[in-house]
């Protein structure tokens, strides 16, 4: 028997240099997961490199954030520490989301390509379509075909690790969202912890990396679109993996 939605602990892996950005992550996970804050325990590896293996097991769920300037092409002190933590969470079976930063870090460390290209950057709100493996997977079950989602990256997820299958994909992305098969493991490039308002925070703090033209920041900023059918996916997700104990 799974336990209740607030009862439920969410171990939240941040890989943020800045404290204020760390905290409005944090927010963000809050409001799309539909949990208090302290049911989220935050480690930010940018400031502790190794996460600490017995808070990481007293978690009912593991979810992995973005990164702002830190790219998954690149190495850095917390990589190889974090790698294993997140192979013995698969193996061990323990509910998984990765979002953004944290879905090409899974797809990483478990035999996939992640590759850096600014001409498939995807910066605002834009379409994504469900591949038919999507359609039919219970996470994604009775979303539309195509639907709006809030994104801000320059790395992509270029292929697969084995034993995963692509559950959608943008105009211009493969890979936009995979699940582990037969595993409670997900990732998305797209932001489904982000609402309008909070998109607009995140790209003004990374401005300089993701919008560096003041008037194409302005533009976003002017007609924000909503995003209903990604707001509820890791609240769908907790439900699903760790409410219900499936």
């Amino acid at each position: 028997m799974g336990k209740s939605l607030d009862e439920i602990r969410i171990m939240l892996i941040q890989i943020r240099e800045r404290v204020d950005v760390a905290r409005q992550e944090q927010t963000c996970f809050v409001e799309h997961c539909g949990v208090r804050h302290d049911q989220i325990d935050a480690i930010n590896v940018a400031h502790e490199p190794t996460p600490c293996a017995e808070r990481v097991s007293e978690a009912d769920v593991v979810m992995i954030g973005g990164a702002g300037a830190f790219s998954v092409t690149h190495d850095h002190s917390f990589h190889e520490p974090l790698a294993n933590m997140v192979r013995r969470i698969c193996q061990e079976g323990t509910p998984l989301f990765g979002v953004c930063w944290g879905h090409q870090f899974l797809a990483k460390i478990l035999g996939g390509t992640v590759v850096h290209d600014d001409s498939l950057g995807e910066v605002g709100t834009n379409p994504v379509r469900l591949t038919p493996a999507g359609a039919s997977d219970p996470l994604f079950d009775g979303l539309p075909e195509e639907f709006l989602a809030h994104m801000g990256h320059h790395d992509y997820v270029q292929a697969l690790p084995d034993g995963a299958t692509e559950l959608a994909v943008s105009t211009v992305c493969p890979n936009q969202a995979f699940r582990l098969n037969g595993a409670p493991i997900y990732g998305t490039q797209f932001h489904v912890e982000l609402s309008a308002v909070r998109l607009m925070e995140r790209l003004r703090i990374y401005q300089h990396i993701y919008v560096p033209d003041k008037e194409e920041l302005d533009l976003l900023e002017q007609a924000p679109k909503d995003t209903p059918e990604t707001d509820g996916v890791l609240r769908r997700f907790l439900e699903m993996y760790v409410v219900d104990g499936n």
